[in-house]
């Protein structure tokens, strides 16, 4: 599979014989049908889970007389190592047309000094004597009045700014309508920190953004050492591995309230 496209990005047009596909992501691949001419299994199956889910297809080429036979081939399950590294592998095509970031010009977000680090962790406390899922030690608790119309028409009581910390507190979970405070148009970095035992995914609602680190382990300042700078694709989800983290790059904060969520695997 020759991939082509990751959520909008044209990327380097590298091939791949298997592709890891996180909830809430997208990408385009094309294939060749130059093999000898018979059936061909197409395998989808659940990454990082105990027990293996696994759907098929057939790819027929039309002259083909010989059916798939035999089971499937098995996918890396577990190989977090070879979803790092390729993950890491999937970069922007700098030489492809149409907008993108230009290592001379001012559109170059590897140049772009941020103004600060906000970090959020993914958690599932119990509260109140239930589970729940929480950032920052944070559990979402959904007003009547939905927070974009609150903001918009500046409507009091609603959600109070502040109601979340820009790092993990490491105490108690509790719940709030947690909006966090921030500046308009500043350049931040932010880190998605995953201390459960499985695979997350991140979202930013209507937002692209650059994920310039993904590794395991806490984040620190050293962490900075190993970014790409230059060519990683732009998002709107990203995976964060167990015990891990990812890095999204300068992002620019729009007007309004951006909703950001993970999504439990």
């Amino acid at each position: 599979m020759k991939l082509v496209e990751v959520e909008g990005s044209h990327t380097l047009q590298n091939a791949y014989s298997s592709l890891d596909i996180h909830l809430g992501q997208s990408l385009s691949v094309l294939i060749t049908a130059d093999q000898p001419p018979k059936d061909y299994y197409i395998v989808v199956s659940s990454r990082f889970t105990s027990r293996i889910l696994t759907t098929t297809a057939i790819l027929h080429y039309s002259n083909s007389f010989t059916r798939v036979f035999g089971p499937p081939p098995g996918g890396p399950t577990t190989q977090i190592d070879w979803s790092l590294n390729q993950a890491r592998s999937i970069r922007w095509n700098l030489t492809a047309s149409g907008p993108r970031p230009n290592p001379q010009g001012s559109y170059h977000y590897g140049m772009i000094q941020t103004s600060r680090t906000i970090m959020l962790a993914n958690s599932a406390p119990f509260i109140n004597g239930k589970q729940r899922y929480a950032v920052n030690g944070v559990s979402f608790f959904r007003p009547d009045t939905p927070l974009k119309l609150a903001d918009y028409f500046n409507i009091g009581g609603v959600f109070n700014l502040g109601s979340i910390p820009d790092s993990p507190n490491w105490g108690n979970g509790y719940l709030a309508t947690s909006v966090m405070a921030a500046n308009f148009r500043a350049f931040v970095e932010i880190v998605f920190q995953n201390w459960e035992d499985t695979v997350q995914s991140w979202h930013i609602d209507g937002y692209s953004f650059f994920v310039v680190g993904m590794d395991g382990g806490q984040w620190t300042p050293a962490s900075r050492s190993r970014y790409n700078l230059r060519d990683t694709v732009a998002r709107c989800t990203t995976q964060v591995r167990e015990l891990g983290k990812a890095i999204l790059g300068p992002t620019i904060l729009s007007e309004g309230i951006l909703p950001c969520k993970f999504m439990e695997r």
